[in-house]
C-alpha cells in the first residue's frame, strides 16, 4: 500500500491540531494516551508523539476517539489554521 504524504511529508492532516488541543487541555502525552485507553483505543504515549509530529497516520475511527476526549467535533481536529 501506497502512503501518500501531507503538507511537508506528514503522514495526518490532524496531528498539529491535536497537538494544540492537548496543550491547551493542560494533558501530557501520556494523559491524553490514558484518556483515550479508557475511552477503548489502546494508543500509547509513544503512538500521541507520532501522531503530532506527523510520523504516524490516523485512521478515521481513531479521529472519533480524539474527537470524544478532546471534546470538540471531529471536523475541528482537521483545521488549517496555518
Amino acid at each position: 500500500m501506497k502512503l501518500y504524504k501531507y503538507e511537508g511529508g506528514r503522514c495526518n492532516a490532524s496531528g498539529k491540531k491535536i497537538k494544540e488541543l492537548r496543550e491547551a487541555a493542560g494533558l501530557s502525552q501520556e494523559q491524553l494516551a490514558a484518556k483515550i485507553q479508557l475511552a477503548g483505543l489502546n494508543l500509547n504515549q509513544k503512538a500521541i508523539s507520532r501522531i503530532e509530529t506527523g510520523e504516524r497516520v490516523v485512521p478515521d475511527f481513531e479521529l472519533l476517539f480524539f474527537s470524544e476526549v478532546l471534546a470538540v467535533p471531529i471536523d475541528k481536529l482537521l483545521d488549517r489554521d496555518e
